[in-house]
């Protein structure tokens, strides 16, 4: 297939009439509870460019939420995938094995933070990697109780969705949800510093915060887990302040607690750094990963320490498609691209791309309450003018407007108030900084 050109190009409004006509199509045949930020059906997609079935070109400012790190149709991976699905694309790890499998477990081991010795175990999916970590915490301990942090997103199946915060959409109606999952509070700068200053840049001290509840309602000896997102996704891009995540990983280790890092949405160079964890130079005992790690086929894994790794019982983790060997291949190939590419400079360089226009905007527009994140992981709280409370519905009136003018964003957060971009690491400076333009504009129109 010939690249596809790196330009937004609109021939029709936003959706157009194949758009419009394959939504009935869905809506007489798909679940209607699958619900849909965008209804533009895409034929085609190249680098930082979606192209839909009327042939608008989008700008790609999603990236299918942090999924196509290094591009769609990424070349190494287009390749990879190809010359593998010629060879065999399935016969089950636990049935025979393969050698793609091994070499992804090689690979997480040695790019994951952690100088020690330490084991991989594939799934599919975010939430399924999840659900696996606290099962192998649980089995390491012998204890059951596990704490996230408020705002969390871990996923959509039982136990995860009791890990995550938000109700509406991911868990109202769906319980009751797996027990001994405990909730503290999370060192949230904004909005901490609307209480309390200090609590807004004292990470130790929001810390501490924390491990009284843990202490209180849970009780150290009681505790398999602690996992938390080192940049939180869904719930805000929240980045904690500086000493939060060192001070509970030292806590974990004074108490035999395992610590899990939720790198799903934060992994493989989007912030900055191979894994967001290196920004505050912890190592986690156990680091989750899915989304970014196979540039879009369906991969996710559990790293960590090898004695934590082996602690279930033989035969007590695997899954029939964990570990896919296409999927593995485009993970060997996506993570080649990321080191051979630099493509962790390269989202450093994008950071200021993107947040140099927001925060000039910020400056005279006070609904910006936050612009926030790190790399190509950033950003924006909307508040109503003069205040601190959010406004989910300017943040809807700008996501819908961005797509009409064919700039692809996400919203995300608690309180629906928060625009989150995500671009391909690959994205041409022209592109992002067009993106951008459209993106600041409507924002200073509406």
């Amino acid at each position: 297939m010939a690249s596809l050109e790196q330009s937004r190009h609109l021939v029709t409004e936003i959706p157009g009439p194949a758009s419009l006509e394959l939504t009935k199509r869905r809506n007489a045949a798909v679940s209607h509870s699958v619900g849909i930020s965008m209804p533009v059906y895409i034929a085609r997609a190249g680098g930082a460019i979606l192209e839909d079935v009327d042939g608008n070109r989008l700008i790609d400012l999603g990236s299918g939420i942090a999924v196509t790190t290094i591009g769609n149709a990424a070349p190494r991976v287009v390749d990879a995938v190809r010359a593998q699905v010629e060879e065999f694309t399935h016969t089950c790890f636990m049935v025979n094995p393969y050698e793609g499998y091994v070499a992804v477990a090689e690979t997480l081991n040695r790019i994951t933070p952690g100088s020690g010795e330490k084991r991989s175990v594939l799934f599919n999916s975010g939430a399924e990697a999840v659900e696996n970590a606290i099962k192998i915490a649980r089995s390491f301990t012998g204890r059951s109780a596990v704490v996230g942090f408020d705002h969390a997103y871990h996923g959509r199946t039982n136990l995860a969705m009791a890990l995550t915060a938000k109700s509406m959409p991911y868990k109202s109606g769906f319980g009751p949800f797996a027990p001994e999952i405990y909730r503290a509070p999370l060192s949230y700068p904004y909005r901490d510093g609307l209480i309390d200053k200090e609590l807004a840049t004292d990470g130790e001290k929001a810390a501490a915060r924390a491990i009284t509840v843990m202490d209180k309602h849970v009780g150290a000896d009681n505790l398999a887990a602690v996992i938390i997102e080192p940049i939180q996704g869904e719930g805000g891009f929240i980045v904690p302040a500086e000493g939060f995540l060192p001070a509970l990983l030292d806590w974990c280790h004074q108490n035999d607690v395992v610590f899990i890092a939720d790198e799903v949405q934060s992994g493989f160079a989007r912030t900055g750094a191979m894994f967001a964890c290196e920004h505050d130079g912890i190592e986690p005992d156990l680091i989750v990963t899915a989304k970014g790690i196979a540039d879009g086929f369906p991969l996710s894994g559990v790293t960590g320490r090898a004695k934590i790794m082996d602690a279930p019982h033989s035969g007590g983790l695997g899954g029939t498609f964990g570990g896919n060997p296409v999927a593995c291949a485009a993970a060997l190939a996506t993570i080649e691209t990321i080191e051979e590419e630099g493509l962790v400079e390269r989202a450093q360089h994008l950071e200021g791309l993107i947040t140099e226009p927001l925060r000039r905007l910020q400056s005279s527009d006070d609904r910006i309450g936050d612009v926030r994140g790190r790399g190509a992981m950033i950003a924006i709280e909307l508040v109503k003018s003069g205040t601190a409370e959010p406004d989910p519905e300017l943040t809807n009136q700008l996501a819908t407007a961005a797509h009409a003018a064919g700039v692809v964003i996400l919203t995300c957060g608690m309180f629906g108030n928060v625009i989150r971009l995500l671009p391909p690491l690959t994205i041409s400076d022209e592109l992002l900084t067009e993106g951008m333009e459209i993106l600041t504009g409507l924002l200073g129109d509406l």
